[in-house]
């Protein structure tokens, strides 16, 4: 191994830790307590050698963002592939997004309340982000039906399940009706 891949392959560790270390404190103590200063602290490297791979705070809840999104896409395909049925796995699918969204608290918001700036929705939107949606809408394309563009179904789906993920996280929405809220989201679609 060369001295430049060796480097590089350091320096993608370094990223990686950083990226970790963000996401384990936030999870912790919630992204207020995420400081560069913390960060550096917690990693044993000086400040400049965050600020060498993240311009700030801002990138760094972008980068778990991304991390998250190429999670939840996993976390959804899985679970609709073990469904049997559009129902049933339109049913996995939203089990498995407010699963993840209950068990993230600081992903979820990275990618959905906090400006990690990155693009959405738009041409240069990142790939995992992207993958993310796309995930959604396998499922959700398929009980769209003629009259809606796919992609506006998944949106407008997607949406009522952030709503119930953020409701019910913020104590406005009681936990114990959320299977309910699931079930009656789901028999309410026109599935063939």
């Amino acid at each position: 191994m060369s001295v430049q891949e060796r480097k590089a392959r350091e320096r993608a560790d370094r990223e990686r830790l950083i990226v970790a270390t963000a996401r384990e404190l936030a999870e912790q103590q919630g992204w207020d307590a995420v400081t560069t200063r913390r960060l550096a602290e917690r990693i044993e490297y000086s400040q400049p050698v965050l600020y060498s791979h993240f311009r700030g705070k801002r990138e760094i809840i972008g980068a778990v963002a991304l991390q998250g999104a190429t999670e939840l896409a996993a976390a959804v395909r899985a679970a609709c592939a073990a469904a049997d049925g559009p129902r049933d796995r339109v049913a996995a699918l939203a089990r498995a997004y407010l699963d993840f969204a209950e068990r993230n608290p600081a992903v979820y918001d990275a990618l959905f309340q906090l400006d990690g700036g990155l693009a959405y929705a738009r041409e240069d939107t990142p790939a995992p982000l992207k993958d993310a949606f796309a995930a959604l809408m396998e499922t959700l394309g398929e009980v769209a039906g003629d009259a809606l563009h796919p992609g506006v179904f998944t949106e407008t789906f997607w949406a009522a399940l952030h709503g119930l993920a953020t409701l019910t996280r913020a104590g406005r929405l009681p936990a114990e009706f959320a299977a309910e809220r699931v079930r009656l989201l789901v028999e309410r679609l026109p599935v063939v």
